[in-house]
């Protein structure tokens, strides 16, 4: 279901309209002035992920098709690094033009604040929402090498090996992470973190055997070249595109369930009309089916700036409890 349609799940209930002259809370609109011919030159989207994943691929796609109506070209810039941090921060201190936006996660505007206290960006101080983008569950993802057809039959090989078996993850604190620490909390499991600065990379050292397993948001893509395995998918139900891959849930372990998300923000202080005026733009791209069957195994849709903004503000605490319930502990 999109973005749009499940709106009592994203707690979209209760918004107020908001116009050029209302303050987007807390999301201050600036000065309400004629804004100039936009775009004029090439716009950029700062992407905190190193080139090759899935928080690489789809913006450059998304650029790609959103520069047409623009007039303009879209340049993806990588700024990977610190759990996203680095790309936080250069997007959050980036002229307010309208010229840069922000491909913010589950990780850089929820887990991040939800789980550093020192974190150098505020998401609800330093960006105005955008657009919703995408929500993908993760897979299960092990080593063709690795000798479990099922997520019970892993789970009795880790217990059966002590610390032995290790999961990669994008960086200390992000979805992947979680999900493996989830993972081993709720199966109470013995496995080794480690982390690698992106998904990508992290994803090339488990189809290489460096690593035992990882859960990955495009696992599905890494199954026809048959050097990794799929053993569940962490959304609550099968997915359509995938019916035959079951859940972490029905697998074995009751309750587990874990999605990630990804939107386009941009610094605190742009104008209003620019907001709406990109926001129509890169929604119109995401409402085209010819741009959603380029990412089949993604939920693609857009939003209003104010959906995402509630989204954003309901996503801080559930995170924040996950951690705490868990007992993660990010270094």
């Amino acid at each position: 279901m999109g973005f749009m349609q499940d709106q009592s799940r994203w707690r979209f209930g209760g918004l107020c309209a908001v116009t050029v002259s209302t303050a987007l809370s807390p999301w201050a609109c600036a000065a309400q002035t004629l804004v100039p011919a936009f775009p004029v030159r090439p716009l950029r989207i700062i992407v905190p992920y190193p080139p090759g994943g899935l928080g690489d691929i789809f913006p450059r796609a998304l650029g790609l098709a959103a520069g047409e109506t623009f007039g303009q070209q879209i340049i993806v810039e990588n700024r990977p690094g610190a759990t996203q941090i680095i790309g936080a921060q250069v997007a959050a201190k980036a002229t307010p033009d309208g010229y840069t936006l922000f491909l913010g996660s589950v990780t850089s505007l929820a887990i991040n604040p939800a789980s550093r206290p020192k974190l150098p960006y505020d998401p609800l101080r330093d960006f105005a929402p955008v657009t919703f983008c995408f929500s993908t569950p993760l897979y299960l993802v092990v080593h063709s090498a690795v000798p479990a057809k099922s997520v019970k039959e892993l789970i009795a090989l880790v217990r059966a090996q002590p610390g032995k078996l290790s999961f990669a993850s994008g960086g200390a604190g992000t979805s992947q992470h979680l999900a493996g620490e989830l993972f081993k909390s709720m199966a109470k499991l013995d496995l080794v973190h480690v982390p690698y600065k992106g998904a990508a990379p992290a994803m090339v050292d488990v189809q290489a055997g460096q690593v035992h397993l990882m859960f990955e948001g495009g696992g599905l893509s890494y199954l026809r070249e048959g050097k990794v395995r799929i053993l569940a998918v962490t959304s609550p139900k099968r997915t359509a595109n995938a019916p035959d891959i079951v859940t972490v849930h029905e697998a074995g372990v009751p309750g587990f369930e874990t999605t990630i998300w990804f939107g386009l923000v941009v610094p605190a202080a742009t104008a209003r009309p620019l907001i709406d005026t990109l926001s129509s733009k890169f929604g119109g791209v995401l409402d085209q089916a010819a741009f959603q069957k380029k990412f089949p195994a993604l939920d693609v849709s857009r939003s209003t700036p104010e959906q995402f903004a509630a989204h954003i503000r309901a996503e801080i605490p559930k995170w924040r409890k996950v951690i705490q319930d868990a007992n993660i502990v990010i270094e």
